[in-house]
């Protein structure tokens, strides 16, 4: 009997050795796959707080958490699973799916431009457009809906991106290593959105730190930093996260276009930014990464303002006729049900 339970728990040992080198092998995967999305994160952190400006600051955590929620059930509800049976299923659907989110993003970060450079032409897009969320009961819910939209879109190429990065195996392995991505993603994204916003805050309660000593001195001098850097941080932020929208929108295009057998705007950036840092080898690296981000920000600035009158006279007055015929078909169906 003590041979049988030793035995027992030699293979229960054996078992926790497998399930352990699992789990750090699954975490270790998802690390290399959450690094090869890391530029998409920093835009997604770039994009957010400016959904939170001009709200009151105790209405800044609560949209914040508001939107990471939406967030985790953009990733773990509805991409998560899209994304194992598109790969499955129909995995030539992904990079068409892809690239109109990309249009999308293209489509947002220039009609932002577009209200900064003609703000009356812009206006009157908006007034003739749809509003973002059909059932909005305030401006912060319209905010909020946007974000989570532009989340979505971000999201889909962080999945996407994870899904590429993994390793073949089974669906359990794939569902677990996007699970941990989408989830670790989101805490870093909105913790990092939070502290930005609250920043502020924190600088005014360092600066009426009353301590009379040197850290006291250097606390308050850090205080008054932060309150009075944070507002003009907080619009270089916003500019950022507008770019971020247009380049990372017109990188999705570019590559979407080169599977396609349509390399030609994906080999000239690429040429472009090699060119650019052969010429000055000292900042090689980051000034390929500007020339080719500026490239695709080029071709989402295209993108863009095409989309802006398509959006205006096809799509928009197409979702009105359609949404006006719900209620007809509505009323059909009750008329047949009292017949």
């Amino acid at each position: 009997m003590s041979v049988g339970l030793i035995a027992l728990l030699d293979d229960i040992a054996a078992l926790a050795k497998v399930a352990a080198a699992s789990l750090d092998d699954i975490a270790g995967q998802a690390a290399k796959a959450g690094a090869k999305a890391a530029g998409v994160v920093i835009d997604d952190a770039a994009v957010t707080p400016r959904y939170v400006t001009g709200f009151s600051a105790a209405r800044e955590l609560p949209i914040i958490g508001k939107i990471a929620l939406g967030s985790l059930k953009n990733k773990l509800l509805i991409l998560l699973p899209a994304a194992l049976i598109l790969s499955l299923v129909a995995p030539q659907a992904i990079t068409p799916l892809l690239m109109i989110g990309g249009l999308y993003l293209c489509y947002e970060g220039v009609e932002k431009v577009y209200a900064l450079v003609l703000p009356h032409a812009a206006h009157a897009h908006e007034s003739a457009l749809e509003t973002t969320s059909l059932d909005a009961k305030s401006v912060e819910d319209e905010k909020v809906a946007g974000a989570i939209k532009t989340d979505f879109i971000l999201s889909a190429e962080i999945m996407a991106i994870t899904l590429a990065a993994v390793p073949s195996g089974s669906m359990f392995t794939q569902a677990l290593i996007l699970a941990v991505v989408g989830l670790g993603i989101t805490v870093l994204v909105y913790g990092g959105v939070a502290l930005i916003v609250k920043a502020d805050d924190l600088g005014l309660m360092l600066a009426r730190v009353q301590t009379a000593s040197a850290m006291g001195a250097f606390l308050r001098a850090i205080g008054k930093g932060l309150v009075t850097g944070m507002p003009y941080f907080l619009k270089v932020l916003g500019i950022v996260g507008t770019a971020a929208m247009i380049w990372v929108g017109g990188g999705i295009i570019v590559h979407g276009l080169e599977a396609y057998g349509i390399g030609g705007p994906a080999h000239l950036i690429h040429d472009a930014g090699e060119a650019t840092a052969h010429a000055i080898p000292v900042l090689a690296s980051v000034l390929r990464w500007i020339v080719e981000a500026a490239g695709a920000g080029i071709v989402g600035i295209v993108a863009g303002l095409i989309a802006i009158p398509v959006a205006g006279y096809a799509v928009s007055p197409l979702w009105r006729y359609l949404k006006s015929l719900l209620p007809r078909r509505r009323k059909e169906a009750l008329a047949d049900g009292k017949k």
